[in-house]
């Protein structure tokens, strides 16, 4: 599994080994995660096994999923659910923002993210 240049599993466990640790606590652990991808795209994802799941976006056996051609990807953000209806939703609004948006979440940037969160006609594209 990647998980060089993902802050979020350092800040959150330090380590690969207590991440494992944490997952294996609580069984029912749903996930949220965004890759960045070769071609410097990113793609917002839903699992309940994120090392499973990175390893089939990098193996990359359906030519019709967006990240065949963008491979390898590179986890750069993920978050933990214990409800997978919750995670669901929160995938589904992470896929419909854009890329900046999800660029200061990843950078844990929070001003920027609330910025980017208001109306562009009300306040203008940004940076």
């Amino acid at each position: 599994m990647q998980f060089h240049n993902c802050y979020a599993v350092q800040k959150a466990f330090g380590s690969r080994s207590q991440l494992k640790k944490e997952i294996s606590i609580n069984m029912k652990t749903y996930f949220v995660y965004i890759v960045k991808c070769k071609d410097d795209s990113f793609y917002t994802g839903f699992t309940n096994n994120l090392e499973r799941r990175l390893e089939e976006h990098n193996i990359g056996t359906d030519k019709d999923a967006y990240t065949y051609s963008r491979k390898p990807v590179t986890l750069v953000w993920f978050e933990m659910f214990t409800d997978p209806t919750q995670a669901i939703l929160i995938e589904k609004k992470i896929k419909g923002w854009s890329r900046r948006k999800k660029q200061a979440l990843i950078d844990e940037d929070w001003d920027k993210l609330v910025q980017y969160s208001k109306n562009y006609t009300q306040f203008g594209k940004g940076d």
